[in-house]
């Protein structure tokens, strides 16, 4: 790493560091994940981390592959959970290395929670999520001042792949100008059908954007009564993301990226 005019924390032998890899475009990792990357003597990875990033992990560390991917068979989260203590308990620096942010749909607090139950001294590293950072590389602005000064954030199934049944759609359909979906392909006809009945316009815009930040990122421009049914006819693939609102136009004057220009009328 080029030297930086900074100091970085040590990373102790026996410790976990739970860390974001971002959204998928290499070269969105922060800095801090880079130097656990090269210092990690054990890499736990999610799938959805590329392989560019694990690369640039030290030539001796083990990578260990923990599945997590919405819709396909993965290992258990006690599972992970303890093989991070044990790994630790062998005095091996661990780093654990989500998709996204470690804290946003990402399990990471039940992680840490186990670390701490375990006593195992462990940092948090942030990432940037895909709910931010996809957004941006969509061209797509996540609050504008003319449109909203409200998001939210929110996965589209419940811990059994069910529509979540916790959530009150009246309330987030009337309060938040913009909703930003993870995980939300499996669900998203009932999704768009709750909140339509909720009060939500038919014809307000939406973005389906799969891949997000990496080449084969795909967006799909549509409608909240014709979301499910782009979403069909596109074949578009998780993960996926679903953006709900008004800052969804802004698309045709800020996509700086211009990967893909699909759009379903």
């Amino acid at each position: 790493m080029t030297k930086l005019p900074f100091k970085l924390p040590v990373f102790e032998p026996g410790s976990v560091w739970l860390t974001g890899a971002g959204p998928g475009d290499p070269g969105l990792l922060s800095i801090l994940a880079l130097h656990g990357l090269q210092n990690a003597d054990v890499v736990v990875h999610d799938a959805l981390v590329p392989a560019e990033i694990l690369q640039a992990a030290q030539p001796n560390a083990e990578l260990v592959y923990a599945g997590k991917r919405g819709g396909i068979a993965s290992s258990k989260q006690a599972d992970i959970s303890n093989r991070l203590i044990n790994l630790a308990q062998q005095k091996k620096r661990v780093l654990r290395l989500k998709g996204g942010d470690p804290y946003v749909f990402g399990r990471g607090g039940e992680e840490a929670l186990a670390l701490v139950e375990a006593a195992i001294p462990f940092r948090v590293i942030p990432g940037i999520s895909a709910g931010v950072g996809g957004l941006a590389y969509a061209g797509i602005p996540l609050t504008h001042r003319t449109t909203n000064s409200v998001v939210t954030f929110m996965t589209g199934h419940d811990a059994k792949g069910a529509t979540p049944a916790s959530v009150n759609w009246e309330a987030v359909a009337s309060g938040s100008p913009v909703l930003v979906l993870y995980m939300a392909l499996r669900n998203l006809n009932d999704i768009c059908d709750r909140l339509q009945q909720a009060g939500r316009s038919k014809s307000e815009p939406v973005a389906l954007i799969s891949n997000a930040t990496l080449p084969s990122q795909r967006v799909i421009e549509t409608t909240l009564c014709d979301a499910a049914t782009a979403a069909i006819e596109s074949e578009i693939e998780s993960p996926m993301l679903v953006v709900i609102g008004e800052v969804v136009r802004l698309r045709n004057s800020l996509n700086w990226l211009g990967l893909d220009m699909n759009t379903v009328d």
